[in-house]
């Protein structure tokens, strides 16, 4: 039996940004359910560190604001591991370098690890110094479940 997979979950976004902050916030919420069977890292405005982040891992999840006109907390699953992820999911990102443009440049390079979840939470409250939207922080909660539920899934595979 081989070694146990490197599992790494990267939450994006700013967390004076209203919605825009529900990555990192999943990202908190995830640190103390995952502890030794996953990494949790909380990336604040992080671009091209994305693909160093990456580094290392057999299994990414990255969890960031999604802005493609849909209703706020719809959750948004796509695999990048073997499709590129759609541009309109994050094309309005507030990092340097959008998770989109990371993610295939990572692919470009050789450097995107085996398997790559991104869970896009469609936002609706962007004003600096507000907090998490109701519609956006019930979404967030379901991420978790989601993610939590994955991980299991894994580690018994």
């Amino acid at each position: 039996m081989g070694a146990p997979a490197r599992i790494r979950i990267i939450g994006l976004g700013n967390t004076f940004g209203g919605d825009d902050a529900v990555g990192v916030l999943a990202a908190r919420r995830l640190g103390g359910l995952v502890a030794g069977r996953a990494e949790v890292v909380e990336a604040e405005m992080a671009g091209l560190e994305l693909l160093e982040l990456m580094e290392g891992a057999d299994m990414v999840i990255l969890i960031d604001a999604a802005r493609t006109g849909q209703p706020a907390g719809t959750i948004h699953r796509l695999d990048a591991s073997t499709t590129p992820v759609a541009a309109p999911l994050f094309a309005h990102s507030t990092h340097a370098l959008n998770a989109v443009e990371a993610l295939e440049l990572a692919r470009a390079l050789g450097r995107l690890p085996d398997r790559v979840l991104v869970y896009g939470i469609e936002v609706e409250e962007l004003s600096a110094g507000r907090s998490l939207s109701p519609t956006v922080g019930a979404a967030l909660e379901q991420v978790v479940r989601r993610v939590l539920a994955g991980i299991e899934v894994k580690r018994d595979a």
